[in-house]
């Protein structure tokens, strides 16, 4: 029997909002994201305020993201053999609370910093848990033929989180700074509550057996998937020497001479430019072939790294910023209709374990990456470098996998 085309947009819209289980998974996903992007730029500015080291910056990256590294693979089995609502419930509840210490750290006048980076290592913690159990989530909410609309759907909630967090977190850092860890960690409260009052049945039901097999059965997976593969590891590569938003407090203040606001509205752009573009793929498909808008994404992406890194216009760099969202945003939108849209249910938490773990492998250690090579060579030299490695890596992998090249749909 050939497989169900898509879904007429006008029937996926409705359907998907009249989805109690899918909005309530927004709502937690939305909570989530803006309480990470208001806390990113919280710590950032306070941290950069207290220490001046650039250095310091990178560090936050690889304070959260160690316990991901760590983590990834029992999280990923835990969200195959376990409740994920639960999961997802606990995991919030601690990164709130990790929030909140953070907070009381930075109001209490506290000076130290590796307080800070323990408790950042405590919200990897919840990261680390929360995110194979939530992607894993959304395929048992919503048929298979409104998937693709329900990821942009998600993705389009995601992005408007990273353009109203940063926003908001600027406002509030520019008018004292307290309030932004208390609301982030409000929201995480939001957010556990939501998904746990989902009442779709999400537990695994044919667990596997302990064993090796179990615990790397997503690496297995992707491995037999060269599509996925390719998706993934280009991905990583363009975001690990890509990123640009660890630096964001160095151009604000060193470079573009703006203050805290603008940093929040830098901050928000690359959100801005991909809810514009997540809109449209929610109301339409990809007109076009899917595997060479996806490399085309990335060029574009690497295009607008190097435009940003140059630049000593504050506006041109806020397009630079926009552009670059709106391209990633194409990226990700592929790559997660191609883990979901092809993975078992059985394996969905370990597959999503995986590529958590090289999506924040490649944020966090690449804001890492940035701090350090800022502190050497200077942060625009950084940036651009990032820009040209990112698009040498699109041109090898366009050329290494036809599969993902050629391919026209979904």
């Amino acid at each position: 029997m050939a497989a169900p085309g898509p879904a007429a947009p006008g029937r996926s819209r409705g359907a998907l909002l009249g989805n109690g289980g899918y909005l309530r998974f927004l709502l937690c996903r939305g909570c989530y994201v803006t309480s990470q992007q208001m806390l990113a730029v919280a710590v950032g500015w306070d941290l950069y305020a207290r220490t001046g080291d650039v250095i310091d910056l990178g560090l936050v990256g690889l304070f959260l993201f160690l316990p991901v590294l760590a983590l990834s693979l029992p999280a990923g089995v835990m969200a195959d053999r376990f409740d994920r609502r639960r999961i997802v419930g606990l995991a919030l509840l601690l990164d709130g609370a990790a929030m909140a210490a953070i907070g009381l750290w930075f109001g209490g006048g506290g000076e130290a910093v590796w307080p800070v980076f323990l408790l950042l290592s405590a919200s990897g913690t919840a990261t680390a848990l929360l995110h194979p159990a939530l992607q894993s989530t959304l395929p048992k909410l919503v048929a298979r033929d409104l998937f693709a609309f329900a990821i942009a759907g998600a993705s389009s909630v995601t992005k408007l989180a990273q353009l109203a967090g940063p926003a908001a977190a600027g406002l509030l850092l520019a008018t004292g700074g307290a309030a932004v860890y208390a609301i982030a960690t409000a929201l995480c409260l939001i957010g556990s509550f939501a998904i746990l009052s989902i009442r779709t049945d999400l537990r695994i039901t044919t667990p596997e057996p302990f064993g090796l097999a179990l615990l790397f059965g997503g690496f297995r997976h992707i491995r037999n998937t060269p599509t996925v593969l390719a998706a993934i590891s280009v991905d990583l590569v363009a975001v690990l020497f890509g990123g640009v938003t660890g630096l964001l407090p160095v151009y604000a203040v060193d470079i573009l001479g703006v203050g805290p606001e603008a940093l929040g509205v830098m901050r928000a752009m690359p959100a801005a430019g991909a809810l514009a573009v997540g809109t449209l793929l929610a109301w339409r498909p990809l007109p076009w072939s899917v595997g060479r808008t996806f490399f085309a994404s990335l060029a574009v992406f690497g295009v607008a790294i190097l435009v940003f890194g140059l630049t000593r216009s504050y506006g041109l760099a806020l397009a630079a910023l926009v552009v670059y969202g709106g391209a990633d945003m194409v990226s990700v939108y592929v790559r997660q209709s191609l883990i979901q849209l092809g993975t078992p249910d059985a394996l969905r938490g370990r597959v999503s374990a995986v590529n958590s773990v090289m999506v924040i492998a490649s944020n966090q250690l690449g804001d890492f990456r940035a701090g350090v090579m800022a502190a050497a060579i200077g942060a625009p030299a950084a940036v651009a470098l990032g820009g040209a490695v990112t698009l040498g890596a699109t041109w090898l992998w366009f050329r290494a996998f036809p599969g993902l090249r050629e391919m026209e749909g979904f």
